[in-house]
Protein backbone atom coordinates (compact mmCIF):
# COMPACT_ATOMS: atom_id res chain seq x y z
CA UNK A 1 0.00 0.00 0.00
CA UNK A 2 1.41 3.41 -1.00
CA UNK A 3 1.88 5.84 1.88
CA UNK A 4 0.14 9.17 1.39
CA UNK A 5 2.55 12.04 0.78
CA UNK A 6 1.78 15.02 3.00
CA UNK A 7 3.19 18.47 2.28
CA UNK A 8 3.14 21.17 4.94
CA UNK A 9 3.89 24.87 4.74
CA UNK A 10 3.88 27.85 7.06
CA UNK A 11 1.92 30.86 5.83
CA UNK A 12 2.41 34.46 6.86
CA UNK A 13 -1.20 35.39 6.09
CA UNK A 14 -4.52 33.60 6.37
CA UNK A 15 -5.37 35.20 3.05
CA UNK A 16 -3.12 32.57 1.45
CA UNK A 17 -5.57 29.76 2.22
CA UNK A 18 -9.22 29.70 1.17
CA UNK A 19 -11.72 30.12 4.00
CA UNK A 20 -13.60 27.01 2.82
CA UNK A 21 -10.43 24.89 2.97
CA UNK A 22 -9.48 26.17 6.43
CA UNK A 23 -12.98 25.74 7.86
CA UNK A 24 -13.31 22.25 6.39
CA UNK A 25 -10.63 21.36 8.95
CA UNK A 26 -11.43 23.86 11.72
CA UNK A 27 -15.20 23.39 11.90
CA UNK A 28 -16.48 20.59 9.63
CA UNK A 29 -19.49 20.26 11.96
CA UNK A 30 -20.67 23.66 10.69
CA UNK A 31 -20.68 22.68 7.02
CA UNK A 32 -24.48 22.45 7.11
CA UNK A 33 -24.75 26.07 8.23
CA UNK A 34 -24.85 25.33 11.95
CA UNK A 35 -22.58 26.72 14.62
CA UNK A 36 -18.98 25.57 15.00
CA UNK A 37 -18.00 23.87 18.23
CA UNK A 38 -16.24 27.12 19.05
CA UNK A 39 -15.73 30.14 16.79
CA UNK A 40 -12.14 30.88 17.72
CA UNK A 41 -10.31 28.71 15.18
CA UNK A 42 -12.62 29.63 12.31
CA UNK A 43 -11.13 31.47 9.37
CA UNK A 44 -13.30 34.51 10.12
CA UNK A 45 -12.13 34.90 13.72
CA UNK A 46 -8.42 34.45 13.02
CA UNK A 47 -8.68 36.66 9.93
CA UNK A 48 -10.34 39.37 12.03
CA UNK A 49 -7.34 39.31 14.38
CA UNK A 50 -4.97 39.60 11.44
CA UNK A 51 -6.86 42.19 9.39
CA UNK A 52 -7.39 44.40 12.45
CA UNK A 53 -3.70 44.46 13.34
CA UNK A 54 -4.34 42.70 16.66
CA UNK A 55 -1.71 40.18 15.56
CA UNK A 56 1.18 40.82 13.18
CA UNK A 57 3.98 43.34 13.05
CA UNK A 58 4.63 45.07 16.35
CA UNK A 59 2.32 42.86 18.43
CA UNK A 60 4.69 40.03 19.34
CA UNK A 61 2.29 37.61 17.61
CA UNK A 62 3.66 36.95 14.11
CA UNK A 63 1.44 34.54 12.10
CA UNK A 64 2.96 31.31 10.79
CA UNK A 65 -0.23 29.39 10.04
CA UNK A 66 0.41 25.73 9.24
CA UNK A 67 -1.38 24.10 6.33
CA UNK A 68 -0.95 20.42 5.41
CA UNK A 69 -1.97 19.08 2.00
CA UNK A 70 -2.33 15.59 0.54
CA UNK A 71 -3.16 14.98 -3.12
CA UNK A 72 -3.72 18.71 -3.53
CA UNK A 73 -6.33 18.90 -0.76
CA UNK A 74 -5.96 20.74 2.55
CA UNK A 75 -6.19 17.99 5.18
CA UNK A 76 -5.05 19.87 8.30
CA UNK A 77 -4.19 23.35 9.55
CA UNK A 78 -3.28 25.11 12.77
CA UNK A 79 -3.05 28.67 14.14
CA UNK A 80 0.68 29.10 14.78
CA UNK A 81 2.53 32.25 15.82
CA UNK A 82 6.11 33.28 16.44
CA UNK A 83 6.07 34.99 19.84
CA UNK A 84 8.40 37.68 21.13
CA UNK A 85 6.92 37.56 24.65
CA UNK A 86 4.57 35.46 26.79
CA UNK A 87 1.67 37.90 27.02
CA UNK A 88 -1.88 37.03 26.04
CA UNK A 89 -1.45 33.27 26.50
CA UNK A 90 -2.94 32.54 29.97
CA UNK A 91 -0.89 29.39 30.47
CA UNK A 92 2.11 31.04 31.98
CA UNK A 93 5.74 30.24 31.21
CA UNK A 94 7.40 33.40 32.51
CA UNK A 95 9.34 31.39 35.10
CA UNK A 96 10.60 29.06 32.36
CA UNK A 97 11.79 32.03 30.31
CA UNK A 98 13.58 33.59 33.28
CA UNK A 99 15.28 30.31 34.21
CA UNK A 100 16.40 29.61 30.65
CA UNK A 101 17.81 33.09 30.17
CA UNK A 102 19.55 33.05 33.56
CA UNK A 103 21.29 29.90 32.34
CA UNK A 104 22.52 31.77 29.28
CA UNK A 105 19.85 30.72 26.77
CA UNK A 106 17.55 32.77 24.56
CA UNK A 107 13.92 31.90 25.23
CA UNK A 108 12.33 34.33 22.79
CA UNK A 109 11.23 34.09 20.06
CA UNK A 110 9.27 30.90 20.53
CA UNK A 111 6.34 29.26 18.72
CA UNK A 112 2.77 29.25 20.01
CA UNK A 113 0.02 27.07 18.55
CA UNK A 114 -2.97 28.83 20.06
CA UNK A 115 -5.76 31.31 19.56
CA UNK A 116 -4.29 34.66 20.61
CA UNK A 117 -5.68 36.24 23.79
CA UNK A 118 -8.25 33.44 24.14
CA UNK A 119 -8.05 31.04 27.11
CA UNK A 120 -10.76 28.74 25.75
CA UNK A 121 -10.33 25.01 25.26
CA UNK A 122 -10.69 23.84 21.68
CA UNK A 123 -9.04 21.82 18.97
CA UNK A 124 -5.58 22.96 17.91
CA UNK A 125 -4.90 20.11 15.46
CA UNK A 126 -7.51 21.14 12.93
CA UNK A 127 -8.05 18.17 10.63
CA UNK A 128 -10.46 17.30 7.87
CA UNK A 129 -12.65 14.31 8.88
CA UNK A 130 -10.86 11.07 8.09
CA UNK A 131 -7.42 12.65 8.40
CA UNK A 132 -7.25 13.02 12.18
CA UNK A 133 -4.13 10.98 12.94
CA UNK A 134 -2.21 11.81 9.77
CA UNK A 135 -3.09 15.49 10.02
CA UNK A 136 -2.22 15.82 13.70
CA UNK A 137 1.15 14.12 13.19
CA UNK A 138 1.92 16.39 10.23
CA UNK A 139 1.06 19.53 12.21
CA UNK A 140 3.21 18.55 15.20
CA UNK A 141 6.13 17.52 12.99
CA UNK A 142 5.76 20.70 10.95
CA UNK A 143 5.65 22.98 13.99
CA UNK A 144 8.68 21.31 15.58
CA UNK A 145 10.54 21.56 12.26
CA UNK A 146 9.78 25.29 12.00
CA UNK A 147 11.09 25.77 15.55
CA UNK A 148 14.22 23.69 14.89
CA UNK A 149 15.00 25.28 11.50
CA UNK A 150 14.79 28.75 13.04
CA UNK A 151 16.68 27.75 16.21
CA UNK A 152 13.76 28.69 18.42
CA UNK A 153 13.74 27.60 22.05
CA UNK A 154 10.33 25.97 22.20
CA UNK A 155 6.84 25.21 20.90
CA UNK A 156 3.73 25.58 23.06
CA UNK A 157 0.28 24.22 22.17
CA UNK A 158 -2.12 25.81 24.63
CA UNK A 159 -5.74 25.12 25.60
CA UNK A 160 -5.87 22.03 23.44
CA UNK A 161 -8.46 19.34 24.10
CA UNK A 162 -7.79 16.49 26.50
CA UNK A 163 -7.79 14.08 23.56
CA UNK A 164 -5.17 16.15 21.74
CA UNK A 165 -3.09 16.35 24.93
CA UNK A 166 -3.00 12.55 25.00
CA UNK A 167 -2.07 12.39 21.31
CA UNK A 168 0.72 14.93 21.76
CA UNK A 169 2.10 13.16 24.80
CA UNK A 170 2.32 9.95 22.79
CA UNK A 171 4.23 11.90 20.14
CA UNK A 172 6.82 12.86 22.75
CA UNK A 173 5.59 16.33 23.74
CA UNK A 174 5.50 17.45 27.37
CA UNK A 175 1.99 17.60 28.81
CA UNK A 176 0.89 20.31 31.23
CA UNK A 177 -2.21 20.50 33.44
CA UNK A 178 -3.66 23.84 34.52
CA UNK A 179 -7.01 25.02 35.86
CA UNK A 180 -10.06 27.10 35.00
CA UNK A 181 -13.62 27.55 36.28
CA UNK A 182 -16.61 26.35 34.23
CA UNK A 183 -20.33 26.30 34.90
CA UNK A 184 -22.23 23.14 33.96
CA UNK A 185 -25.88 22.94 32.97
CA UNK A 186 -27.49 19.95 34.70
CA UNK A 187 -30.62 20.22 32.60
CA UNK A 188 -31.93 23.26 34.49
CA UNK A 189 -35.30 24.66 33.42
CA UNK A 190 -34.36 28.14 34.62
CA UNK A 191 -32.03 30.05 36.93
CA UNK A 192 -34.10 29.20 40.00
CA UNK A 193 -33.67 25.52 39.23
CA UNK A 194 -29.89 26.05 39.23
CA UNK A 195 -30.16 27.87 42.56
CA UNK A 196 -32.05 24.90 43.94
CA UNK A 197 -28.88 22.82 43.60
CA UNK A 198 -26.92 25.18 45.84
CA UNK A 199 -26.52 25.28 49.58
CA UNK A 200 -28.86 27.67 51.35
CA UNK A 201 -26.15 30.21 52.14
CA UNK A 202 -24.79 30.36 48.60
CA UNK A 203 -28.28 30.50 47.13
CA UNK A 204 -29.21 33.49 49.30
CA UNK A 205 -25.95 35.24 48.48
CA UNK A 206 -26.50 34.95 44.72
CA UNK A 207 -30.06 36.21 45.00
CA UNK A 208 -28.77 39.15 47.03
CA UNK A 209 -26.06 39.91 44.44
CA UNK A 210 -28.57 39.86 41.60
CA UNK A 211 -30.91 42.22 43.46
CA UNK A 212 -28.02 44.55 44.26
CA UNK A 213 -26.86 44.58 40.64
CA UNK A 214 -30.34 45.41 39.40
CA UNK A 215 -30.41 48.44 41.70
CA UNK A 216 -27.92 50.37 39.56
CA UNK A 217 -30.91 52.21 38.15
CA UNK A 218 -31.26 50.99 34.59
CA UNK A 219 -31.87 47.91 32.47
CA UNK A 220 -29.79 44.87 31.54
CA UNK A 221 -30.10 43.63 27.97
CA UNK A 222 -28.70 40.71 25.98
CA UNK A 223 -27.84 41.47 22.36
CA UNK A 224 -26.71 39.20 19.53
CA UNK A 225 -26.83 39.12 15.75
CA UNK A 226 -28.61 42.00 14.06
CA UNK A 227 -29.57 43.52 17.42
CA UNK A 228 -25.95 44.65 17.70
CA UNK A 229 -25.09 48.04 16.20
CA UNK A 230 -21.85 49.98 15.67
CA UNK A 231 -22.87 52.22 18.59
CA UNK A 232 -22.76 49.22 20.92
CA UNK A 233 -19.16 48.58 19.84
CA UNK A 234 -18.24 52.22 20.43
CA UNK A 235 -19.44 51.74 24.01
CA UNK A 236 -17.79 48.38 24.49
CA UNK A 237 -14.49 49.71 23.16
CA UNK A 238 -14.48 52.23 26.01
CA UNK A 239 -15.14 49.42 28.49
CA UNK A 240 -12.44 47.23 26.96
CA UNK A 241 -9.84 49.99 26.98
CA UNK A 242 -10.43 50.65 30.67
CA UNK A 243 -10.11 46.98 31.62
CA UNK A 244 -7.13 46.43 29.32
CA UNK A 245 -5.25 49.42 30.67
CA UNK A 246 -5.70 48.18 34.24
CA UNK A 247 -4.89 44.51 33.57
CA UNK A 248 -2.39 44.41 30.72
CA UNK A 249 -1.17 47.97 30.25
CA UNK A 250 -2.20 47.96 26.58
CA UNK A 251 -5.35 46.32 25.22
CA UNK A 252 -4.60 43.29 23.04
CA UNK A 253 -7.38 43.87 20.51
CA UNK A 254 -7.55 46.94 18.29
CA UNK A 255 -10.66 49.00 17.70
CA UNK A 256 -10.84 47.63 14.14
CA UNK A 257 -11.26 44.11 15.48
CA UNK A 258 -14.68 44.92 16.88
CA UNK A 259 -15.81 46.49 13.61
CA UNK A 260 -14.68 43.45 11.63
CA UNK A 261 -16.26 41.09 14.16
CA UNK A 262 -19.51 43.01 13.83
CA UNK A 263 -19.49 42.47 10.06
CA UNK A 264 -18.40 38.82 10.02
CA UNK A 265 -19.21 37.34 13.44
CA UNK A 266 -22.14 39.11 15.08
CA UNK A 267 -24.21 35.90 15.09
CA UNK A 268 -21.38 34.33 17.15
CA UNK A 269 -21.49 37.09 19.76
CA UNK A 270 -23.54 37.77 22.87
CA UNK A 271 -23.17 41.20 24.43
CA UNK A 272 -24.71 41.72 27.88
CA UNK A 273 -25.07 45.44 28.56
CA UNK A 274 -26.16 47.54 31.52
CA UNK A 275 -28.11 50.52 30.14
CA UNK A 276 -28.77 53.70 32.09
CA UNK A 277 -31.44 55.75 30.31
CA UNK A 278 -30.36 54.21 27.01
CA UNK A 279 -26.64 54.75 27.64
CA UNK A 280 -24.39 51.67 28.04
CA UNK A 281 -22.38 51.94 31.27
CA UNK A 282 -21.01 48.38 31.52
CA UNK A 283 -20.87 45.26 29.43
CA UNK A 284 -19.63 41.68 29.04
CA UNK A 285 -18.65 40.13 25.71
CA UNK A 286 -19.30 36.44 25.11
CA UNK A 287 -18.80 34.20 22.09
CA UNK A 288 -21.39 31.55 21.30
CA UNK A 289 -20.30 28.00 20.49
CA UNK A 290 -22.46 25.08 19.42
CA UNK A 291 -22.86 23.83 22.99
CA UNK A 292 -20.77 26.24 25.07
CA UNK A 293 -20.88 29.95 25.88
CA UNK A 294 -17.44 31.54 26.20
CA UNK A 295 -17.10 34.58 28.44
CA UNK A 296 -14.31 36.84 27.20
CA UNK A 297 -14.21 40.52 28.21
CA UNK A 298 -15.83 42.85 30.70
CA UNK A 299 -15.60 46.57 31.29
CA UNK A 300 -17.46 49.60 32.62
CA UNK A 301 -17.42 53.37 32.80
CA UNK A 302 -19.32 53.45 36.12
CA UNK A 303 -18.80 51.26 39.18
CA UNK A 304 -21.90 49.67 40.69
CA UNK A 305 -21.98 46.90 43.33
CA UNK A 306 -22.26 43.36 41.94
CA UNK A 307 -22.77 44.51 38.33
CA UNK A 308 -19.64 42.62 37.28
CA UNK A 309 -21.02 39.37 38.71
CA UNK A 310 -24.39 39.91 37.06
CA UNK A 311 -23.13 40.70 33.58
CA UNK A 312 -20.24 38.23 33.44
CA UNK A 313 -21.59 35.21 35.31
CA UNK A 314 -25.33 35.27 35.92
CA UNK A 315 -26.33 36.64 32.51
CA UNK A 316 -24.15 33.96 30.93
CA UNK A 317 -25.91 31.26 32.96
CA UNK A 318 -29.31 32.68 32.00
CA UNK A 319 -28.37 32.56 28.31
CA UNK A 320 -26.93 29.03 28.51
CA UNK A 321 -30.05 27.68 30.21
CA UNK A 322 -32.39 29.43 27.78
CA UNK A 323 -30.49 28.06 24.77
CA UNK A 324 -29.82 24.57 26.09
CA UNK A 325 -26.06 24.95 26.24
CA UNK A 326 -24.18 22.53 28.44
CA UNK A 327 -21.40 24.76 29.74
CA UNK A 328 -20.17 28.28 30.32
CA UNK A 329 -16.42 28.87 30.22
CA UNK A 330 -15.70 32.05 32.13
CA UNK A 331 -12.11 32.59 31.05
CA UNK A 332 -8.88 32.42 33.00
CA UNK A 333 -8.33 32.43 36.78
CA UNK A 334 -10.67 33.74 39.45
CA UNK A 335 -11.48 31.77 42.61
CA UNK A 336 -14.36 34.21 43.17
CA UNK A 337 -16.19 32.29 40.42
CA UNK A 338 -16.46 29.25 42.70
CA UNK A 339 -19.10 30.83 44.94
CA UNK A 340 -21.15 31.62 41.84
CA UNK A 341 -21.50 28.07 40.59
CA UNK A 342 -18.39 27.79 38.44
CA UNK A 343 -16.36 24.70 39.32
CA UNK A 344 -12.62 24.10 38.88
CA UNK A 345 -11.68 21.93 35.89
CA UNK A 346 -8.44 20.79 34.31
CA UNK A 347 -7.14 22.49 31.17
CA UNK A 348 -4.39 21.11 28.96
CA UNK A 349 -1.35 22.18 26.98
CA UNK A 350 1.61 20.58 25.19
CA UNK A 351 5.21 21.74 25.02
CA UNK A 352 8.37 20.98 23.06
CA UNK A 353 11.70 22.28 24.39
CA UNK A 354 14.72 22.25 22.08
CA UNK A 355 17.35 21.99 24.82
CA UNK A 356 17.26 18.45 26.22
CA UNK A 357 18.60 19.40 29.64
CA UNK A 358 16.08 22.19 30.04
CA UNK A 359 13.32 19.90 28.78
CA UNK A 360 14.13 17.43 31.56
CA UNK A 361 13.96 20.21 34.15
CA UNK A 362 10.61 21.36 32.78
CA UNK A 363 9.29 17.79 32.87
CA UNK A 364 10.19 17.52 36.56
CA UNK A 365 8.38 20.78 37.22
CA UNK A 366 5.31 19.60 35.30
CA UNK A 367 5.12 16.38 37.31
CA UNK A 368 5.08 18.34 40.58
CA UNK A 369 2.71 20.94 39.17
CA UNK A 370 0.20 18.31 38.07
CA UNK A 371 0.00 16.91 41.60
CA UNK A 372 -0.56 20.42 42.96
CA UNK A 373 -3.28 21.17 40.36
CA UNK A 374 -5.08 17.90 41.14
CA UNK A 375 -4.99 18.67 44.86
CA UNK A 376 -6.21 22.25 44.34
CA UNK A 377 -9.14 21.09 42.21
CA UNK A 378 -10.14 18.49 44.80
CA UNK A 379 -9.99 21.00 47.66
CA UNK A 380 -11.73 23.80 45.75
CA UNK A 381 -14.50 21.48 44.59
CA UNK A 382 -15.15 20.50 48.19
CA UNK A 383 -15.66 24.20 48.99
CA UNK A 384 -18.05 24.66 46.07
CA UNK A 385 -21.54 26.12 46.46
CA UNK A 386 -23.47 22.95 45.70
CA UNK A 387 -25.31 20.92 48.33
CA UNK A 388 -23.11 18.25 49.84
CA UNK A 389 -26.06 15.97 50.58
CA UNK A 390 -29.55 15.62 49.19
CA UNK A 391 -31.00 16.34 52.64
CA UNK A 392 -29.46 19.82 52.81
CA UNK A 393 -32.22 22.43 52.56
CA UNK A 394 -33.29 25.79 53.87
Amino acid sequence: MTETQVEIEALASLGDVAAADWDACACPEAADGGRPEDPFTTHRFLKALEDSGSVGTGTGWQPRYLVARADGQVIACAPLYAKGHSQGEYIFDFAWAHAYERAGGRYYPKLQMAVPFTPATGRRFLTRPGWEETGAAALVQGAVQVAADNRLSSLHITFCTEHEAGMGERMGLLRRYTQQYHWYNRGYADFDAFLGDLSSRKRKNIRKERRTAQEFGGDIVQLTGDDLTPAHWDAFWRFYQDTGARKWGTPYLTRDFFDIAHETMRDDILLALAMDDGRPIAGALNFIGRDVLYGRYWGCVEDHPCLHFELCYYQAIDFAIAHGQSRVEAGAQGEHKLARGYLPVTTHSLHWIADEGFAQAVQQFLTAERAAVDEDIEILTSYGPFKKTRSEDE
